[in-house]
């Protein structure tokens, strides 16, 4: 579920397609996001505001193909995807992330919880940033003026708890999100709703989240924009007798359309007749789903790799092996301390590495 994210810099442009500037501004911005997988798509990108919210938060994440709902573990990230995650193993544990993302752009996460009374009721707290560098600032006549910077970011508070006399436990988290792209600025709200099933004695783990429930409460520029609602559920369970922990998850249930035609697949025949891409139900339909897989879950060392359809789909070349959608990492515990790191292939000219160091406070 990762997004790709093109910036057109130093590019100049006719008044009709400034982005954030009106025309007797000095200053062209132009953003083009195009949203694949965790974030984007020609169907569910480029129609909604603040998408660096459903980046990926952690490299156990990223390596397991971008989405894991289902993370009810000691990592506090877990709770940044599903808030229903907060658990009391969760207590005191610190966790920072680093993306080095596309071009110039990186991002990251901080993640923290704790208990609180006697009762032991577990909060957490989260903040998720990305940087999208500097930009080369022009004129309407192509004069050069001062470079500029872009960033958002969203702090996040949440909570969750056992439904008495059951295994499901439900949560959820609150979020600030700052936006500045140049000088145009804006503020937004969003909860997050999540809910999972705990089965420790059958090592299994059921999980459904909606994320992004919100608005903006300032604006850019007087245009108000829907944020980047996102419905995802999973399946983990760790088989029996064997060091292997599989996960199945279906991301983006808000829309079922996520599939669109591409022209660059389009085939032509040798009278010129054109047969255009069209997906099939079968391969929208996989386009929903994100798999994972974990050997050693439970160990101080532990591998993992991911398989995302969807990535996969829309960011392979055609007749050229790209091995797009695959993503793969590691992780390493050292007394008190948990490395992990995650590789994430996007295509022949694209990838990211997700570095994060997990910390017991106790």
């Amino acid at each position: 579920m990762f997004s790709i994210l093109f910036f057109v810099r130093t590019i100049k442009l006719q008044p009709d397609y400034y982005i954030f500037a009106s025309m007797n501004r000095k200053l062209t911005i132009l953003f083009l996001f195009v949203i694949s997988l965790q974030s984007l798509s020609a169907q569910i990108g480029g129609r909604y505001t603040y998408q660096f919210l459903n980046l990926v938060s952690s490299p156990r994440q990223a390596a397991l193909g971008g989405k894991y709902v289902t993370g009810y573990n000691m990592d506090p990230t877990s709770a940044l995807l599903n808030p229903a995650t907060i658990n009391l193993d969760m207590h005191n544990q610190l966790a920072v992330n680093y993306v080095n993302y596309i071009a110039d752009v990186n991002y990251g996460s901080v993640a923290y919880a704790r208990a609180f009374g006697e009762k032991k009721r577990m909060f957490h707290i989260g903040v998720t940033y990305i940087n999208y560098g500097k930009f080369n600032g022009f004129d309407e006549f192509g004069n050069e003026t001062a470079s500029f910077g872009a960033g958002e970011v969203a702090i996040s508070f949440g909570y969750a708890q056992q439904i008495k006399a059951s295994r499901f436990h439900v949560g959820a988290g609150v979020k600030v999100i700052s936006s500045k792209l140049e000088e145009y600025t804006s503020l937004g709200g969003a909860v997050d709703i999540g809910v999972i099933y705990h089965y420790p004695e059958e090592k299994l783990d059921a999980g459904l989240t909606i994320r992004n429930l919100g608005t903006q409460f300032t604006t850019y520029a007087g245009t108000r924009e829907q944020l980047p609602l996102a419905i995802d559920l999973g399946v983990a369970k760790t088989l029996t007798g064997v060091p292997i922990r599989w996960n199945v998850t279906l991301e983006n249930l808000q829309i079922w359309d996520v599939a669109f035609s591409n022209p660059a697949r389009d085939v032509t025949d040798l009278e010129g007749n054109v047969e255009e891409d069209d997906p099939s139900f079968i391969n929208n339909a996989l386009r929903h789903v994100v798999l994972g897989v974990e050997f050693f879950p439970e160990s101080g060392f532990n591998v993992r790799v991911g398989y995302n359809f969807r990535r996969s789909e829309e960011l392979r070349i055609v007749d050229q092996r790209s091995f797009a959608g695959l993503s793969g990492g590691f992780s390493l515990k050292m007394g008190k301390f948990r490395f992990a790191y995650s590789y994430a292939r996007y295509n022949a000219a694209a990838s990211s590495s997700t570095f994060g160091l997990n910390i017991n406070l106790q």
